[in-house]
């Protein structure tokens, strides 16, 4: 059976290779030890909520959600930047059960809603999330500006 929880300290060291292994799959290249300082900073900063998905003990899969303001609503939503399954995980209907625990999660805490962006060549993810009630947005233009100095 599939137990989600919340992410601590504690975790750290069987989230990380997911976490670098999510990035490879993203075309970044595998940096174990950035990947650990990254989640680190993040759960001790309470920069963002990682929720971990286990079966039998074992870190099969993760969501992490960061914290976003409307001003416009004047509410607060989140960020779905991450959603991962181990490769051997899949077709478990996982990431449909942090996608739930998400919004089960936003439901209880006040959260207006869940944003997410993915690449329009994951198949999984496009069949996915309009299954589990999001829509794609086609009111609005998504820019994007990279600082050249970094």
């Amino acid at each position: 059976m599939i137990a989600i929880t919340t992410a601590s300290l504690s975790d750290l060291d069987q989230l990380v290779p997911l976490f670098d292994a999510y990035r490879v799959f993203y075309r970044k290249p595998s940096n174990p030890m950035g990947a650990k300082q990254f989640i680190k900073d993040r759960i001790l900063g309470e920069e963002s909520l990682i929720f971990l998905a286990s079966d039998a003990g074992k870190v099969c899969g993760f969501a992490q959600l960061y914290p976003l303001f409307s001003s416009t609503n004047m509410a607060l939503l989140h960020l779905l930047n991450d959603l991962y399954v181990a490769p051997e995980y899949r077709g478990k209907s996982i990431g449909k059960a942090l996608l739930k625990h998400a919004q089960d999660y936003a439901q209880q805490n006040g959260v207006k809603g869940i944003s997410l962006e993915t690449e329009k060549t994951n198949s999984i993810g496009n069949g996915l999330y309009p299954r589990m009630g999001f829509e794609k947005d086609t009111d609005h233009h998504f820019y994007f500006w990279e600082n050249p100095t970094f």
